[in-house]
């Protein structure tokens, strides 16, 4: 529990893995809402970000996941933040008009929402962004040119900038997965969006986030999945991870929000293979493994540990808690 005795949750789904909530666009947001009205909640992003839409409110914590690990292995804390300064790396490699969108997008959730963005950085030589689908539906990535977002990111925060968006140009993935827009298999960027945010994370020790910018930025008129719909309908998915950014945690040594005030951990059932939910065990944090959230992977209570509580849908746990 955290100061006012509140509880403290950690509600978690990875990124590239096909997860049947939480591996689309924002669809587990209403799921975190919901226990974010029971207890302060740390989300990782791939949780609520929804391209033009957030799932993120007041009550939640915003974790990137290289720093969630950070935090569960006691190597960092979390000082809650308010309206941070925000700093926009744009890959150099974004045509014109694709950059033109996202800097109209910048001006308007600073116009709406009053985020505080202090300005934006175009990288030296473009980062070069690769991404595949593995044979086990595991989204697989790589990046060229890291070293073109740290420098471009370290400017960033040498004026000021309390957080990073990264924005990266990608190729359209959707030949890679037809059947996403159906709300079926993996989010094919999944997996390197994750390579880029953790390694500006692991280098600078800030929050961040990314956003992939695409060449067709018109909007379909075609009628999709609705875990899948909010993507659909805006041409920059910006905004997401801008709100986010705006109020996430920063990050401290001492003092703050430490791992030893979580109560619990929410992860989907069969993607139990990870720092948090290793860290949780030994730490005795309780872990709930919902079943109805399936992904790719295979990595289920069995495999892990006895404690952990297998619980059958989303619904259930948020009763138990």
């Amino acid at each position: 529990m955290i100061n006012n005795r509140e509880k403290l949750g950690v509600f978690v789904v990875p990124t590239g893995i096909g997860a049947s909530v939480g591996g689309y666009a924002g669809d587990a947001s209403c799921w975190a809402r919901k226990f974010s009205e029971k207890s302060m909640l740390i989300v990782n992003p791939n949780v609520v970000n929804a391209g033009g839409f957030s799932g993120i409110n007041d009550n939640m914590f915003y974790v990137e996941g290289y720093s969630l690990d950070e935090f569960f292995k006691g190597n960092l804390n979390l000082s809650p933040s308010k309206n941070n300064k925000i700093g926009v790396v744009f890959d150099s490699a974004i045509p014109q008009d694709v950059l033109n969108i996202h800097i109209n997008t910048i001006n308007a959730v600073k116009t709406v929402y009053g985020v505080d963005i202090s300005g934006y950085e175009l990288t030296d030589w473009p980062v070069g962004v690769d991404f595949s689908l593995g044979a086990d539906g595991v989204s697989l990535g790589s990046v060229k040119n890291e070293q073109a977002l740290l420098n471009a990111s370290r400017k960033l925060i040498a004026k000021g900038a309390e957080a990073v968006a990264i924005v990266c140009y990608f190729e359209d993935p959707e030949e890679m997965n037809e059947d996403y827009s159906s709300g079926v298999g993996t989010d094919p960027v999944g997996g390197v969006e994750a390579i880029l945010s953790h390694y500006i994370s692991k280098e600078l020790k800030v929050p961040c986030a990314h956003s992939p910018a695409f060449a067709d930025y018109s909007i379909s008129a075609d009628i999709v999945n609705p875990k899948s719909a909010s993507e659909y309908i805006t041409p920059t998915f910006l905004p997401c991870i801008l709100l986010g950014l705006s109020n996430a945690p920063t990050f401290v040594t001492s003092g703050g929000i430490s791992v030893n005030d979580v109560d619990f951990l929410v992860m989907p059932y069969d993607s139990l293979g990870s720092i948090p939910v290793f860290e949780s065990v030994k730490r005795n944090i309780k872990v709930f493994a919902i079943k109805e959230n399936t992904t790719a992977l295979d990595i289920t209570p069995d495999k892990i540990s006895d404690k952990i509580i297998e619980v059958p849908d989303y619904e259930r746990c948020l009763s138990l808690i």
